[in-house]
């Protein structure tokens, strides 16, 4: 019986999984930016404790070390955040059965 024959992209071909993290969060970044987000003075002091294991791993996934550029980075993202599945989601029910498509 013939085996099954699996193409597999070399190492050094696939994007690492930091890379992919770290420029969604640079276009995060970006965005807020110029939405004029990050503008003014460092003004806010913003305290909380986290598990040290997600700081971690999420120090880590963006390459960000500084924990307040990791926390603006977080809320960035927050804030820029694609709403395109919550639209899509709230649309459900809102054309009729009765709609012929033409397929």
């Amino acid at each position: 019986m013939p085996q099954a024959i699996r193409f597999q992209a070399p190492r050094s071909a696939r994007p690492p999984k930091q890379a992919a993290s770290s420029s969604r969060v640079g276009d995060a970044l970006s965005i807020a930016e110029q939405q004029g987000l990050l503008s003014g003075g460092r003004t806010l002091t913003l305290r909380g404790r986290m598990p040290s294991l997600l700081v971690e791993q999420a120090k880590k996934k963006t390459g960000i070390q500084s924990d307040s550029k990791l926390i603006e980075a977080a809320l960035a993202n927050i804030v820029v955040a694609d709403e395109y599945a919550d639209w899509l989601l709230a649309q459900q029910g809102t054309v009729s059965r009765d709609l012929e498509l033409e397929f």
